[in-house]
């Protein structure tokens, strides 16, 4: 079975888009470790986690019950609570990559750390597989290549759409300020500028399904050689069972 990497940011990243890869790739066998940036046990984002602050409408940006218990079974794991840190990763001891993602402003170090970029780099010259969701995608879109073009150039890919993050803001702008707009310029907006077409971001459907334990079909993904990439929560279910069947062939 594959010895598996996930990156984390020691704060604030999205609960779900770390616990059903973790959760999915172990029931399935494989063995997931994880890096953080001083190798200290990360933390999520407690307001996704819990809800709290998230009422009416916007309680559909709050973890689903189901996968907060997965986030708090991972926080159990001698792995997750025993960190590397990100500049002490050796990325040739370990088969595959999962990049999770997040909004808020503790995600930040993870999407511009240069020892980020060169695992992200090692992945992508040995053709390895690599699972990507959300915001995750800006840590591979900026990692670049020896002639300074971004790894993801010549690939097809999805994150988090422009309707996705507009509407998050606009929803929570008034009572968490700017805790959902990550960078003034969006995800689809920054890859798309490094991709070799801007057509090679794949938006999805608007209208958009919410994958579970029980319908874990349901979701937006896009494949392309080595990378698997996701939008959002309710695309991590399909997300990870696409991964694990990418790794069936290494």
């Amino acid at each position: 079975m594959a010895k598996v990497l996930m990156l984390l940011p020691n704060e604030e990243f999205d609960p779900t888009e770390a616990a059903v890869p973790w959760h999915v790739l172990n029931m399935a066998g494989h063995e997931v470790h994880f890096a953080t940036g001083n190798g200290t046990q990360a933390r999520c984002d407690e307001r996704t986690l819990s809800g709290e602050g998230l009422g009416g409408l916007l309680k559909s940006l709050a973890a689903k019950p189901d996968n907060a218990d997965i986030y708090r079974q991972m926080e159990q794991d001698k792995k997750f609570q025993n960190p590397l840190a990100w500049q002490d990763v050796k990325p040739d001891d370990f088969d595959a990559l999962v990049i999770p993602g997040g909004h808020a402003p503790g995600m930040k170090p993870y999407l511009e750390s240069e020892h980020v970029f060169s695992v992200c780099r090692n992945f992508f010259e040995r053709q390895a597989p690599v699972a990507s969701v959300c915001h995750g995608i800006l840590a591979l879109a900026r990692t670049k290549n020896s002639d300074g073009l971004s790894i993801l150039h010549g690939y097809q890919v999805t994150g988090l759409n422009n309707f996705q993050e507009n509407i998050a803001y606009k929803m929570t702008k008034k009572t968490m300020g700017t805790h959902y707009q990550t960078y003034p310029v969006s995800v689809q907006d920054e890859v798309s500028q490094v991709l070799a077409s801007p057509k090679d971001f794949k938006a999805g459907n608007l209208y958009q399904t919410f994958g579970t334990a029980k319908n874990p079909h349901k979701g937006f993904i896009v494949k392309d050689r080595n990378l698997i990439s996701a939008r959002w929560p309710g695309d991590v279910y399909k997300l990870a069972y696409g991964f694990v069947d990418m790794l069936k062939a290494i």
